[in-house]
């Protein structure tokens, strides 16, 4: 069952993005890694900031998450992450295939350059990676992120065609 993810949800978001960002452990840039991956304060940072957390039930608990937040006059697919025990089931796809029927707008979906297999996931759902010089000028018009993130990342997007 996929729900729109409450206040109570917070520690559960919190522990299920810091399980499965343990892939990014060794793969991203050392300088980009930290422990844990998101702070508390940066989930509710991100929170305030407008991302809104759908999740995905399974026997009444929560495995996996993904936010949506509505940017300028796009949305941009944010924390998407499976608990590691529960991946590969297919969670993952259910949750972005959800978030694009409630999307009005285009989406954009960032990551990190070196986490090959989150690109191929996306890929594989109908999103193509934007060029180099077209990635920083999105990444720095919709994203607040760090320089250095800015250099380690893509950015991926749909058929502009959708929401017309």
């Amino acid at each position: 069952m996929i729900r729109k993810c409450n206040p109570g949800d917070f520690n559960t978001i919190y522990l299920i993005i810091n399980d499965a960002a343990q892939a990014y452990k060794r793969v991203i840039p050392a300088d980009c890694w930290k422990e844990p991956y998101m702070s508390e304060e940066e989930l509710r940072h991100e929170m305030q900031e407008g991302v809104i957390f759908w999740g995905y039930e399974m026997d009444g608990e929560l495995v996996g998450v993904m936010g949506i937040q509505h940017v300028r006059d796009v949305s941009l697919i944010r924390h998407s992450y499976v608990r590691t025990a529960k991946q590969k089931k297919g969670i993952g796809g259910e949750l972005l295939s959800h978030l694009r029927e409630l999307a009005t707008r285009p989406i954009l979906i960032g990551t990190w350059a070196d986490a090959e297999w989150a690109i191929h996931f996306y890929e594989k759902h109908g999103f193509h990676l934007v060029s180099s010089g077209e990635k920083d000028r999105l990444l720095r018009k919709y994203w607040s992120i760090l320089e250095r993130q800015i250099e380690t990342s893509v950015v991926l997007a749909e058929d502009i065609n959708k929401h017309e």
